[in-house]
């Protein structure tokens, strides 16, 4: 039979993904003064033996500001390079995979409460700090106002996107992907729901998140992956749509970029969005089929025959999941088993195969389903 094409090799950059599954950027809202901790450890432990062909370590902050919450993972300090140095190894300890991180300000929505403790802002006594934005509009009712960025700001924004990747790049992470997704800072900038401005960043919504896409992409190797996640929709009328996720995936595209990875919405916090199996799949796949860029899907893909279908038949060339591996940390091997793949597993977990364990179907019905 041949290979599914799930389970065929993509380049991204200078680096192979042996297969076309990525374990999504995660919020775990576990880390300590933007650290790392044992938390992480196991959450991405358990992933990095998983068998994707990339695994993403979660949104994490460019300043100690741009962070969604106090428990949010950061990359801008010696502290919080060691700790992900720590947690890093233990991962390449376990897979030979490529690895990646995205880098992010959460903007307008910072200085909130994880979503699991109410996702409101935080209030006075909770330590809460100054949020930022393009304007002076707050994410939704009850928010606070933001700061609105000046262009003296923006100079000391960009750098800090620069520094956080040079401290990838000294880690040794395989892949830098740019958060410009999901209602965060870069987001913000590029929708009109969001970004007021009368001066140039304001008539050029794109320019200050192609500025950061330029900086990263001069510091970050050309042998190393590099990629954005961008938003295909913000499900509001007079916000951003597809054609404007096409328009910006190009302009990535000549920039140097070697993927995107199209979700959509949270820009705020009314929008109706129609969520069902596989919503954002067709944003991918006309920013595939109107860019060259390589392009990864996301949003409520669960099953083994649906990614499958997805990246067959050319709506994008990587699928990407987050729920579907917390459900599932074994998703991968469960996917191999079904299309007769034979994948290679940790030697201590290899009595779970199925040519060496008779109860594996009655084990795991869904996955196989």
């Amino acid at each position: 039979m041949p290979l599914p094409k799930l389970f065929t090799p993509i380049r991204l950059g200078g680096v192979t993904l042996p297969n076309r599954i990525v374990v999504s950027p995660m919020c775990q809202y576990s880390a300590e003064q933007g650290r790392m901790t044992d938390w992480h450890l196991q959450h991405l432990g358990q992933y990095a033996c998983s068998g994707a062909g990339l695994m993403m370590v979660e949104a994490t902050g460019v300043t100690p500001e741009g962070r969604i919450s106090h428990g949010c993972t950061g990359l801008y300090d010696d502290a919080t390079e060691e700790a992900m140095a720590r947690a890093l190894g233990v991962y390449r300890g376990i897979t030979k995979h490529p690895i990646g991180v995205q880098l992010a300000h959460a903007g307008r929505k910072a200085s909130a409460h994880p979503p699991f403790a109410g996702g409101k802002p935080l209030g006075p006594g909770e330590a809460p700090w100054q949020s930022v934005a393009p304007s002076p509009i707050p994410f939704g009712e009850g928010w606070p106002v933001p700061h609105e960025l000046l262009p003296s700001d923006l100079v000391s924004l960009k750098e800090a996107f620069v520094k956080a990747t040079q401290r990838a790049k000294r880690l040794g992470f395989d892949v830098v992907e740019l958060h410009s997704s999901h209602g965060y800072l870069l987001h913000e900038f590029l929708s009109p729901l969001s970004n007021q401005r009368k001066d140039s960043y304001g008539k050029d919504r794109m320019r200050f998140p192609l500025e950061v896409a330029r900086a990263v992409r001069e510091v970050w190797p050309k042998e190393r992956g590099l990629g954005a996640r961008i938003s295909g929709n913000d499900w509001m009328e007079g916000g951003l749509g597809p054609d404007d996720a096409v328009t910006y995936a190009r302009k990535l595209e000549r920039i140097g970029f070697d993927y995107v990875c199209v979700s959509s919405g949270a820009l705020v916090p009314h929008a109706r969005i129609p969520i069902a199996p596989g919503y954002q799949v067709p944003f991918a796949e006309k920013v595939k089929r109107e860019t060259a860029i390589s392009v990864r899907s996301v949003g409520l893909i669960v099953l083994p025959d649906q990614a499958e279908d997805i990246v067959a038949s050319g709506k994008a060339d990587m699928v990407a999941m987050a729920r579907g591996f917390l459900d599932d940390p074994r998703w991968v091997w469960h996917a191999a088993e079904r299309f007769g793949v034979k994948l290679e597993v940790p030697p201590p977990y290899a009595r779970t195969r199925p040519d060496q364990w008779p109860g594996a179907q009655l084990a795991r019905p869904r996955a196989t389903a």
